[in-house]
């Protein structure tokens, strides 16, 4: 009787060289996954620290330049609306802003969401501007971009805050500093200013509460042109600690570039190669992820 033998096994496969492993959807979509979550939280990081420092200083340069022009052509905003009749538009520049003994100089822009407090202190727009009668409030970041109201619980009674307007220069003296509790001042006479400037309290980058620094007006009263939005006519972004939920739709489409960049990235990888990949991938996924980021930081505490 005849045994037939078994049959030897296979030959294992032997990749040749420069072929691709096949294809794991999964895997890609992994891959794809942790290139958005790297690029956001680097991008998160980047815009609340350095990057964040460095598009302050390049917007108050721009204000700057901005508003000197409007000075010099007397054209400078005196109110809630421009020269010509229209209204102010969100982040303008209005005024320029010097504390000296803090070393402070920064544009103040129209409005107090927080894209506009990204690019420095901002006016809430219900509220008179520098130098004319009534409570005139300015907003600014503790931390974040460029940090410009981060000392201002340090300054002592008597100091200086002057600005500089379409109405001329205006000085105010600060007469207290007040948190949540403390006592308010008192109510102000016909033909009087004051100051309050608003930031936050806390540990840095986790506000848990506001700072007001209050100040009155030493120089003549400016005229106030008539107002046509009155006091609390305000968005809930515009309070202090308010968030701008307007950046969900930027948050939503820069997430979506963001996703497709990553996906064509994996894909790259495993067609093209990886050095290839990489030199070309990384500078569009960090861009990506500082689009989303800084749309995410709108989503924050204004005065952070």
């Amino acid at each position: 009787m005849t045994v037939l033998a078994p049959p030897p096994p296979a030959p294992p496969l032997i990749r040749q060289a420069g072929e691709r492993p096949p294809a794991r959807p999964g895997l890609a979509l992994a891959g794809a996954a942790l290139c958005v979550l790297a690029a956001v939280l680097l991008g998160f990081a980047a815009n609340l620290t350095l990057v964040g420092h460095l598009q302050h200083a390049r917007d108050q340069r721009t204000q700057y330049a901005e508003l000197r022009k409007e000075l010099a052509e007397g054209t400078a905003p005196v109110g809630q609306r421009t020269y010509d009749g229209k209204p102010l538009a969100p982040g303008a520049p209005v005024a320029l802003l010097r504390i000296p003994a803090l070393g402070t100089k920064e544009v103040v822009g129209e409005g107090t969401t927080s894209g506009i407090l990204m690019k420095g202190p901002g006016h809430r727009r219900d509220t008179p501007l520098p130098g004319q009668a009534g409570t005139v409030v300015i907003m600014g970041r503790q931390w974040a971009y460029g940090s410009p109201f981060l000392k201002i619980g340090d300054l002592p009674v008597g100091s200086r805050i002057e600005f500089t307007t379409g109405q001329g220069r205006s000085v105010y003296e600060v007469t207290g500093i007040r948190r949540a509790g403390d006592e308010l001042p008192a109510p102000l006479t016909s033909g009087q200013g004051r100051l309050t400037l608003i930031t936050a309290t806390g540990g840095p980058y986790t506000p848990n509460g506001v700072l007001r620094v209050d100040a009155r007006l030493v120089t003549a009263v400016q005229p106030n042109p008539p107002r046509l939005l009155q006091t609390g006519w305000i968005t809930p972004a515009e309070e202090a600690l308010g968030t701008d939920g307007d950046a969900w739709l930027a948050v939503f489409l820069w997430s979506q570039a963001l996703l497709a960049a990553a996906l064509l990235t994996v894909w790259t990888y495993r067609a093209w190669g990886h050095w290839q990949t990489w030199i070309c991938a990384v500078p569009v996924l960090l861009s990506l992820g500082l689009a989303v980021s800084s749309a995410l930081t709108r989503l924050l505490p204004n005065v952070l």
